[in-house]
């Protein structure tokens, strides 16, 4: 047991005299902490920024899209993964040479960064696999580059109104948090050509129309603070929403118009295709607004059609009822014998004659008294105006009667007739006036 002891601990001794020798020859050729790094680190303070007395620094900024995974309505918000770049000036950081120094991310603990923060991120994440996603190049004049690899889920108020015809414009705002225009100053590289990677990026739903940079400050209470933004515009896809939602309600709409060629008679055939239609309908609409927020003050574009088609599948459903109503009150009123329909004209006509007499009345008091007392020819010619006034309401009312009368249907079959021409008519009109509205203005 002694003896397995000793071997152990002469094994172990061996062992780190071989390591001491291979420290004292690296040491010796100079490649643990080379020269440079080491002058560089001596006497360097993190916590002051660079030109800390002589005005703010300046940080160049440049951003390559990498991918933009998802883009939701319903929480109106975008996750992208962003390279974003920083450089920047620091004089203590000056090195004899020609040569760049890349450094391990990791090292950027010992140097001084901007403090650039997302401005509407709600979350993000700096990449750690197989190590953190950083990279610090700094060159002999001083400048160091600091990149960073980020996936941000950042906020976009959209307007849904023209929805799914609808443009959406989203922002990419950088700020720094602490520092003021005073001590930082933020400027993009390359003016709109800061941003790469968007002419290749393939979207789901949208296609990125048109993209630019600007530079603004923001004002807060503590300050103002520099501020880079970078705006995209976005253009939704509508053929998926054609093929998806367009095509099938005008499908179940044209449906509904089948019923117009079958025999009233038919009752189950035609009260089976409009109510079929109808819940069918009812079923798309639920299903167009899964994908949209639940609590949504906008009236969409999309909604506005499906209520259009719902209107008319409706409409054909109570079209077979008003030609029913009027068929079944047609036979009914052959049913009738000839003495109730002159009864009901003498009825129509005793209201006439009541209305003439209540305007006559008057008149012929007047007559009495004007035998009774000598008047003026002024006098008569009031009462003359008194009557012509008095036979108006009778001729409105006659108007009345007969705007009422060419509502009396006299062939109830005749209905569908009507139908089948005015029903497509209007809906390719509003169809129309509907996409002229929302693609052109």
């Amino acid at each position: 047991m002694c003896n397995l002891k000793c071997w152990s601990l002469r094994a172990l001794y061996l062992l780190m005299m071989c390591r001491s020798m291979q420290i004292s020859k690296a040491e010796g050729n100079g490649e643990i902490l080379p020269p440079t790094i080491q002058k560089i680190i001596k006497g360097y303070n993190k916590y002051l920024r660079p030109f800390f007395d002589n005005g703010p620094v300046s940080v160049g900024m440049s951003l390559d899209i990498a991918s933009i995974d998802t883009i939701s309505e319903i929480n109106m918000d975008y996750t992208a993964t962003i390279f974003l770049r920083q450089r920047w000036t620091d004089e203590r950081l000056c090195f004899d040479g020609n040569k760049s120094l890349s450094l391990d991310g990791r090292l950027v603990e010992m140097l001084w960064v901007p403090d650039t923060f997302i401005v509407d991120s709600k979350k993000s994440f700096l990449h750690d696999i197989t190590v953190e996603n950083r990279l610090i190049r700094i060159y002999p004049n001083g400048t160091v580059l600091y990149a960073l690899r980020i996936t941000t889920t950042v906020a976009c108020s959209m307007d849904l109104t023209k929805y799914p015809m609808d443009k959406q414009t989203c922002t990419l705002q950088l700020e720094s948090w602490g520092y003021n225009i005073n001590d930082v100053m933020f400027y993009w590289t390359r003016g709109n050509d800061s941003v790469s990677g968007l002419d290749t990026l393939q979207l789901a739903q949208y296609t990125v129309e048109d993209h630019f940079t600007s530079v603004s400050e923001a004002v807060y209470e503590t300050g103002r603070y520099p501020k880079l933004v970078f705006h995209f515009e976005l253009k939704r896809n509508i053929l998926y929403f054609i093929l998806e939602t367009y095509v099938p309600s005008i499908l179940l709409v044209v449906l509904s118009w089948v019923s117009f060629w079958i025999s009233q008679s038919s009752v189950p055939a035609r009260i089976c295709i409009g109510v079929t239609t109808v819940l069918t309908m009812t079923t798309l609409m639920m299903g167009a607004r899964t994908s949209l927020p639940n609590a949504n003050c906008f009236i969409k574009a999309i909604d506005v059609y499906l209520g259009i088609c719902f209107s008319f599948i409706f409409g054909a459903l109570l079209e077979y009822a008003v030609a029913h109503f009027c068929t079944l009150h047609q036979l009914g009123s052959k049913e009738v014998p000839k003495d109730e329909d002159e009864e009901a004209e003498e009825e129509r006509n005793g209201v006439l004659v009541a209305l003439t007499n209540s305007c006559s009345t008057p008149d012929n008091i007047n007559k009495m008294d004007s035998n009774r007392s000598s008047k003026t020819n002024t006098d008569r010619k009031k009462e003359r105006s008194k009557h012509s006034g008095c036979t108006s309401p009778m001729s409105v009312m006659k108007r009345l009667f007969c705007i009422f009368d060419c509502f009396h249907v006299k062939n109830p079959y005749h209905i569908d007739n009507y139908a089948r021409f005015s029903f497509p008519l209007s809906f390719i009109i509003i169809n129309v006036l509907y996409w002229v509205y929302y693609l052109y203005f």
